[in-house]
């Protein structure tokens, strides 16, 4: 397993983590026992940087983790999020404290290795929501801070007022502006870049070609990117993302997750997954070997402002910081 170091901490983690969001019902039925058992695959192949969130499942997740770590608590770092709730985001720092003991009681666990606000509450100065956020760290609850999807101007004023470890945001082929425009701020702080959807909500896994191929009752269907002529152009991005890893021989999910890793190493893939087969495959970019022609080709077939459609409903874009 290729290692990278989180930011400027202590932390070693794998250049490939596991999102877990998709063990909570959020695109389609999922199965604890089969989750769990992805899980322990995940770590018996490398993989020790796993991501969860409060909002996953309305806290299923952060439990359905406490099962999965129950014996292998050290060998992983453990991100959560906090702050993105059915009533709205909350940042106030009240909110903070009592998000992460909820926190910590579903993951039956004494400390969050890496604590991100999942959304930025515009309602709330940053550096309130990043000094009780600090405060966690004093109180040894929390060991490393991260943001998701924070614009670039929250990012220098949430790190002046502590350290920032990772900054989390979508990245993939489709979606590269708002993430290559933080990258910059990431650099400058000294904080990773932790991508999330690489694949584009699957859009780069090879297996969608049609809307029948995703399953009813999944969150997909509500997204821009996937309805209408959004859908067939995003498609028509991966056909070609799909033939360029034909000729190479390897699996376009794997072409696209070894593009985003040869970004820089200050970047960790964070694919989701809750199947073992799909894990597997994923893991197989590290075996892939980019050139810098490789490379220019591929921003050829997918350049910047490639993805058609908003990255979310209209609702959930409108809580997201650009």
């Amino acid at each position: 397993m290729r290692k990278r170091i989180l930011g400027q901490s202590d932390l070693q983690v794998s250049a490939i983590g596991l999102g877990c969001m998709s063990m909570s019902g959020v695109y389609g039925p999922a199965d604890d026992v089969e989750s769990i058992a992805v899980v322990h695959r995940a770590i018996e192949l490398g993989v020790n940087f796993i991501d969860t969130a409060d909002a996953y499942g309305r806290g299923h997740n952060e439990e359905l983790l406490a099962k999965a770590l129950k014996d292998r608590r050290d060998k992983v770092v453990l991100a959560t999020k906090f702050g993105n709730t059915p009533d709205g985001i909350r940042g106030h720092p009240e909110y903070v404290a009592q998000a992460c003991e909820a926190s910590l009681k579903r993951l039956g666990m004494d400390t969050i290795d890496l604590y991100y606000q999942h959304r930025v509450d515009n309602s709330v100065p940053i550096e309130d929501t990043v000094g009780a956020m600090a405060k966690l760290v004093e109180e040894g609850k929390v060991r490393f801070l991260g943001l998701s999807e924070a614009a670039p101007e929250t990012i220098r004023r949430a790190a002046a007022i502590h350290p920032i470890t990772a900054v989390q945001s979508e990245f993939s082929l489709l979606y590269r502006e708002v993430s290559e425009a933080t990258l910059p701020v990431t650099r400058a702080i000294g904080a990773s870049f932790v991508a999330y959807s690489p694949l584009g909500r699957s859009i780069f896994g090879g297996k969608i070609h049609q809307p029948s191929d995703i399953p009813e009752g999944d969150r997909r269907l509500d997204h821009p990117r996937f309805h209408g002529a959004n859908f067939e152009k995003n498609l028509a991005v991966a056909h070609n993302i799909e033939n360029m890893a034909i000729d190479k021989g390897v699996l376009p999910s794997q072409l696209v997750l070894a593009w985003l890793l040869a970004q820089g190493e200050d970047l960790i893939a964070l694919p989701g997954t809750k199947r073992i087969s799909y894990l597997e495959e994923n893991l197989g970019a590290l075996e892939v070997r980019l050139s810098p022609k490789d490379l220019a080709e591929i921003d050829a077939l997918a350049p910047v402002g490639a993805g058609a459609g908003d990255r979310y409903p209209e609702g959930q874009m409108r809580v997201v910081q650009r």
